[in-house]
Order: C-alpha cells, then structure tokens, then sequence
C-alpha cells in the first residue's frame, strides 16, 4: 500500500510539470505570434515595395473612399471679439488600401503600428480650412494610432486641439444663436483620386459637455465639394449650432441699465428750486450710462451694423440724457421768474400806467396781476413738465421694452446662405 505522503508528493511533482508545460506553450504562442507580426510586417512594407508616396486609387479603378468620424472632447472657448472658438477633438479616418491585405494567421485580427512604422503607410491629405493654429498632442508619446486589418482596411486616429474661424452674425447679440463650422477637404487630390465620406456615426461627444456662455442646440453633417480652377475636390462640413446663454448679460448690463434709467427720474420728483441736486443727479447717471455702454461693447468687434446691445444702450442713454435736458429746460423757466423779480424789485415804487392815462401811480396800488401773471405762468409751466415727465419717461420705456423684447427674442435673422 503506498503512503499517502508519496501520493501527495506525485500529485504536486505533476501540477508543477503541468503547470511548467503550461507556461512553455504560452511562451511559445507568443514568439510565434510576435514572429508572425514580424513577417507580416516584413511582406508589407518590404518585399511587397509599397510605396507610401501613391495613392491607392493609382493601381484600382475610381477613387479612394475615406470615412470620417469626429469625437469631440470639449469646445473650450467662444471668442466674440477674434470671432473663433477653440476644440479638442479625435479625428478619425478609414479607407481600403488593397496593397496592406495579408493572410489572418495565428491569431493575428489587425496590426497595431507604432507611430516611427506609421509614416511609412500612405494617409489621405485632410486639411481643416478654416483652422487658425492646431496642434498634435505630444504627451507623453505623439496622440496617433494606425491599425491595419487583413482585408487591407486601414483605421487612422489622431487627438487635436485647434482655434478655427467662426463667422458670426452679432445682430441680435447678446440674444444670439450662433453657427459655427468646421470643414475639412483634401489639399492636392482631385475627386477623381480621393473622396470623403462621414462614418455611419459622424458626430459624438461627451453628454455632459458644457460650455460657460452657451447652450449646445446640436451638430449638423454635410458634404461641401469644392471646385478650384475647374477641379472638384472633396469636402466635409459639420456646423455647431450655438444658444448663447444671457442671464449673465442680464444680471451685469441690462439691470443696472434699467436702474440707472429709473435713478434719472427721481430728479423729476425734487423740487424745482433744488438745483444742485438735480444737475448732479443729471450728470451722475449719464456719466454712469456713458461709462456701462462702452464696458458692455469692450469685447465685441467693431461690426458696421447696429448690434442689439448697441440699440439697448443708445436708448438708455436717451432717456437719462432727456432727463437732463428736461431739468435744464424747467430751470430756464424757473430762472425766468428769478430774473423778472430781481427786475421789478429795483424799479421805482410809482410808475406810470396806461389804464391811468398816463398819471403816477403808486406802487402799492399798481395791477399787480399784470407784473406778475407771465412768471406766474412760467412756473407753473415747470411745475406742469415735471408732473408730464413723472408719466411720459416712464411709459415710453415701458413701451420701449416691449418692442424691444418683442422683435429680438422672435426675430431670427438668415445665419446661412439658404438656411
């Protein structure tokens, strides 16, 4: 009878071997792996004299189709001023090129290059038109990927953060929607040699993106060919529709406009003599709206159309500069009945009156209704526009405001040709 510490001793011995046998096969899967890799590798770029510098569509009839995807990561900035706005982005390419077909063998689903073999694989020459300064990521390693699958399928990604162009219409700002594009196109090949084409998918990014001072409304796709010197070339589009958000603008310029406009009026309640008060509540607020109007226009373009910022600030601008004028005018009528009196004050106590035939008459019994009836009136005509004010100012902006509301929140105006 065997001794159970034999039997246990046999047991380990063969889970060891086992295990040993095990492990020498996975090594030897994986150098066979790694040669076969090689070998393809070697058929490829090697023996077969591929030439990254032809495309193609030079030994296939029709041209190189190439699918394009987009995955944005983030829109980092909207300038209004530069009227350009800033995204990171994987930009993602894919075509057919019959010369990289190899035997799937040992496993081997797709080749994975490394950035030092990717320049030796011909890619289409996509350009973005309206880019203003991009860059590839470098860190820690270049932010590219080439896979390569046996149907000569190729699958070219790269990570880019660029600034473009956005041509911005500013009519209604800061009630605005904006429409920003971006195109790619092929630089040196004709539609006859290469064509883009969006992927299934062409657009996707993070659900919770967000940006500071807009609304994303979404993303549209569409082909744009382009004819220079009589060639087509190829051409891809995406438009970002953007909804500004202005509860900022409302809090930091709107407000403090409407209060410094009904801060103007409180000078049509002091009386008419207070004229140190009045004047310098005149000049206070349109000092105040003169300096608000060009901090809210600081970081915009000088455009050549009237924006609706500038028609807000102009009008309130109006109204605290009429409320001056309005004061100005009450203190002439009001410096009228000063001057008369200082006038009668020094005149002889007898003076010779016409309903007397031309005799002395006392002061003291002159028809004084007749001295005093035009001041009389002139202040009582200032008192009149200050009352006529406490109503007017306040019912034209209230007027003002619904017109203006009206026209720019249903207002759209044409932010495309043919939109």
């Amino acid at each position: 009878m065997v001794a159970p510490g034999k039997i246990v001793k046999l047991l380990l011995l063969t889970f060891i071997t086992l295990a040993s046998s095990n492990k020498d096969n996975e090594n030897n899967r994986k150098a066979e792996y790694s040669k076969a890799r090689e070998n393809v590798l070697k058929d490829l770029f090697k023996d077969t004299g591929y030439d990254p510098t032809i495309s193609p569509s030079f030994n296939e009839d029709g041209p190189v189709v190439c699918q394009v995807q987009l995955y944005i990561m983030s829109i980092n900035s909207i300038s209004d001023s530069s009227m350009d706005y800033s995204m990171s982005m994987f930009i993602r390419q894919q075509w057919n090129d019959s010369r990289l077909m190899y035997n799937e063998t040992l496993g081997i689903t797709h080749l994975e290059l490394d950035t030092k073999v990717m320049k030796n694989v011909w890619v289409p020459d996509l350009f973005i038109n309206n880019e203003k300064k991009a860059n590839i990521h470098h860190v820690t390693v270049p932010n590219m990927l080439m896979h390569i699958y046996p149907n000569g399928k190729v699958v070219y990604s790269m990570r880019i953060t660029g600034t473009f162009t956005c041509e911005m219409n500013l009519l209604k700002y800061p009630l605005d929607t904006q429409i920003c594009s971006m195109g790619m196109e092929s630089y040196g090949y004709s539609t006859e040699n290469l064509v883009f084409e969006w992927n299934e998918d062409p657009i996707s990014y993070p659900p919770n993106m967000s940006l500071p001072q807009f609304e994303l409304d979404g993303m549209t796709t569409y082909k744009c060919d382009k004819d220079y010197v009589g060639i087509s070339y190829t051409c891809l589009k995406v438009d970002i529709t953007l909804t500004r958000n202005y509860g900022y603008h409302i809090i930091q310029i709107y407000v403090p406009s409407f209060l410094i406009v009904f801060l103007s009026w409180v000078s049509f309640w002091l009386n008419i003599d207070a004229i140190p008060a009045r004047i310098s509540l005149g000049l206070l607020t349109v000092l105040t709206m003169t300096t608000q109007s060009s901090g809210a226009r600081a970081s915009l373009p000088k455009v050549s159309y009237v924006k609706a910022i500038d028609v807000w600030m102009a009008m309130c601008l109006l109204f605290v500069f009429g409320a001056l004028v309005e004061f100005a005018y009450v203190n002439v009528l009001a410096r009228v009945e000063r001057r008369r009196q200082a006038s009668i004050s020094e005149r002889r106590k007898v003076h010779t009156d016409p309903d007397t035939n031309g005799e002395p008459v006392e002061w003291e019994k002159a028809p004084r209704y007749r001295l005093f009836l035009k001041s009389v009136t002139d202040r009582e005509k200032a008192r009149v526009v200050d009352k006529v004010s406490r109503v007017t100012f306040p019912l034209v902006f209230v007027t003002f405001n619904i017109i203006y509301w009206t026209v720019y929140i249903f207002w759209e105006p044409v932010l495309r040709e043919g939109s």
